[in-house]
Parts: structure tokens; sequence; C-alpha cells
């Protein structure tokens, strides 16, 4: 079979025949696969530079994907360690790391989207106290999405405002991105770097920061200044590292503030915590609640599209398109 393999960390996958895999253990299935997203993660593992990533080449590109089992079934899956890579025309899947897709969806809106969305879905349900259960006493929460014109932050804000968020205020590099998001809920734009940020977002309850990094230091300092009380929580989550991994945060950030910093992923949570919250970001997803915008190609043109330039959809895979 065709499939997408890394034989190095520092060159994009090669379109390669591979021997086509084979179901060995209970609760394991072969699916054809239809489609599979490039995600930051995806990028990541194949830099060898994530911490998931394998420790030995050659492996099959991708880490989730949407695929038809043999019992005729279309699933949204994510592969776990030790299974293939999603990018190929068949892979094996765990059957309790995925989930039963309508028929009638867009394999590759699912592919593409259910990543990016997945890290504020995870983050306000599964992290952030105030989202899971909407209290009809309780103040709505405000939040503030660093990154918020990458695709991930870009559902970020529609997802914030979906589950409840009073106010949600993107801050992003691109200012023509920026323009684009109070048509979806955001309800103040700012770009990263500006000095009113501090001012806007000084009395947010929740930051979903996708940047981290020095700029995450940055923005974070701004806050805490321009904050009314001291002992007012924020929640601060890392889920993404555009401006670098390592953000070197002052001690008295988190002695003089009630500043909780905190991350979500594979680890921060269970898999089982997970799942629990996929069948209803899929169902959303697919019934259109979120704006979104993928692009597909063959997976026979993974070495191009991967080094193509970002436009601001997602990059979708398609094993069985010529």
């Amino acid at each position: 079979m065709k499939a997408a393999l890394i034989t190095s960390y520092d060159a994009p996958p090669q379109y390669s025949d591979v021997p086509d895999p084979t179901a060995v253990q209970s609760g394991q299935m072969l699916v054809d696969v239809m489609a599979a997203g490039l995600h930051h993660i995806t990028r990541g593992r194949a830099s060898g530079q994530h911490y998931s990533s394998d420790d030995s080449l050659p492996v099959i590109a991708g880490v989730d994907g949407v695929g038809r089992g043999t019992d005729g079934r279309l699933r949204y899956f994510v592969q776990e360690p030790g299974l293939p890579g999603s990018m190929a025309q068949r892979t094996v899947i765990a059957l309790d790391r995925c989930i039963e897709l309508p028929h009638d969806v867009d394999p590759a809106l699912l592919a593409g989207a259910m990543n990016p969305a997945m890290a504020s879905w995870l983050a306000l349900r599964c992290r952030v106290p105030g989202f899971r259960w909407r209290l009809p006493f309780q103040r709505r929460k405000r939040v503030l999405v660093l990154g918020a014109t990458g695709s991930s932050g870009r559902l970020a804000v529609q997802i914030a405002r979906h589950l409840g968020a009073g106010e949600v205020i993107a801050a992003g590099r691109d200012a023509g991105r920026l323009a684009q998001l109070p048509a979806l809920g955001a309800t103040d734009t700012v770009t990263l770097g500006d000095p009113r940020l501090g001012v806007l977002a000084s009395e947010v309850d929740v930051v979903l920061d996708f940047v981290w990094g020095q700029s995450a230091v940055i923005a974070m300092e701004a806050v805490l200044r321009h904050r009314r009380g001291r002992d007012q929580p924020l929640d601060w989550v890392h889920l993404g590292s555009m401006s670098g991994e390592s953000a070197p945060l002052p001690g008295a950030f988190l002695r003089s503030t009630k500043l909780q910093v905190m991350g979500c992923g594979h680890g921060a949570l269970s898999g089982r915590q997970m799942l629990t919250e996929l069948p209803a970001l899929a169902e959303a997803l697919a019934r259109g609640t979120f704006q979104t915008q993928v692009r597909t190609l063959p997976l026979s043109e993974v070495a191009r599209g991967w080094q193509a330039p970002d436009d601001g959809a997602r990059l979708v895979f398609t094993p069985w398109r010529v």
C-alpha cells in the first residue's frame, strides 16, 4: 500500500510503498483511511521535536484521521503509541481510541478540524472549572485566546463562546485574520505586542495559550500588571508552542498573584477523559456549529503539501484520491 513515510527528521515524508498492516490484538481493527490532517503535532513528531515523537525511523506520519472499518462503519481515530500512522491507505486503530461517526459526515472536515478544535474543547471542558456545568447563578467566564489567528485559535474563539464564555478577547499577529474574528464571537481583538493587551485582558478568568515562549511571558506580565485584584484567580492553559517550547516565568508571577499555569494534552488528560468528550465535539463540527477551513490534497502530494505556506486552511491528505 501507499503511505507518507518519514525516513529523516530533517525532510518531509515521502510517498512510498510499505507493507499492509494487520490487526494482531483484540481491540484493534484494520481501517481504510479516508482522510488524515496535517497538524502541528504531526509536524512536531515528524521532526523529532515533540515529546511524543518516535525514537526510531522509518515511521508512517499522521496522528489521527477518519477511516472506514471492516464492519463498514466510519470512525474518527487517534493513534496510540506503537500503531502505524494515519497517513496511509490503511492503518490499524485501537477501538478504545476512536468514536463512530454518522455515515453522511464529510471525512475531510472531521479529519482536519477535530485535532485543532480538541485543544480548546478539552481545556475548557476538562481543565478549567466553570465550563462543564453552566450553573445559572455563575458569572460567565472571560477568556483570552493567545494565538487566535491560527486554525486552533480561530476555533478556540468559537468554542469558548459556544461553551458559555461571556467575553472572548482574541490576540494574534495577523491583523487581517484578527479582523475576521468578531464575526465568530470575539468581543475584542488585539495584536500580540500591542500595549493595549494588558488593559483589555486585565480581568480575564482563563487564558488559552497557543504561543508560549517569550511571547507568553510578555503577555502574562501585561495582564498581571493591570489586574485590579491580586487574589483574583487566573487559569493559564498552555496548549501550543508557536513561539517556543520554553517560557522563562519569573517566580514573582506565581508568588504575588493567584495564577495557575497548566497544560492540556496527552498525559495531562487520560485517554478515557478525552474519548468521553469527543462525540459532542464531533457532532458540533459535523452540524456546522463552528466555522473552519480545510483544504484537501491527494496523499501522493504529501511532500509538496508539507512544505506549502500556511494559508489559514488545515491541510488534509486523502490517501485514495489520485
